[in-house]
């Protein structure tokens, strides 16, 4: 079970990070575009007529539809990478009060915020797919696109659903950690 929670946590990483990569070039197209049309109809009354009428006919623009790519992917991307810093316990901690604390109740400190973080995980994860019915039931599209809204929440559910499943994997391996004293889980 641990290699497939690894396996999976990193597969969700790299997939987040590939549509991140896909969101940051869309927004860059998009913004380039919207400058030269900007240029162009600024320059199509100006000094360089040629240029800016050139720049007008060819229709460059902005990129329709931008922000709600980047709003359905970046909630995705945000649950795509909650499965590898659950793994590899890399979500940022405060420890001031518990950096002084003896190993063995230490690791089962560590081992409630682990399974309250894992309640946390599930918790959003069914609400999300509630939502996710909700707007398949409805029909309701987005404004510029028309996608229906619900595509959006079943790719976060994908991602939530694994990052649920390495929740409760991490929560019961530090239980055992706590127990046993032996390490399961990679030190973040």
């Amino acid at each position: 079970m641990h290699e497939v929670v690894k396996w999976l946590s990193r597969m969700s990483a790299v997939i987040g990070g590939i549509v991140l990569l896909v969101l940051i070039l869309l927004t860059t197209l998009s913004i380039i575009g919207r400058e030269l049309s900007k240029l162009g109809h600024s320059m199509a009354d100006g000094w360089m007529v040629s240029l800016g009428e050139w720049l007008v006919a060819t229709g460059v623009d902005e990129i329709n539809g931008t922000y709600e790519l980047t709003e359905a992917g970046v909630a995705f991307a945000i649950f795509a990478f909650f499965p590898v810093c659950q793994f590899y316990s890399n979500h940022a901690t405060v420890d001031v009060f518990t950096s002084a604390m003896p190993r063995r109740p230490l690791g089962w400190l560590r081992a409630f915020w682990e399974v309250v973080l894992a309640a946390v995980i599930v918790f959003i994860a069914l609400r999300l797919y509630e939502g996710m019915l909700r707007y398949l039931g409805n029909g309701e599209t987005t404004l510029f696109l028309q996608f229906p809204v619900w595509w959006a929440y079943a790719a976060s559910v994908g991602a939530a659903a694994i990052a649920s499943l390495t929740a409760v994997y991490c929560a019961w391996a530090r239980l055992v950690e706590a127990a046993t004293g032996r390490h399961i889980l990679p030190e973040g």
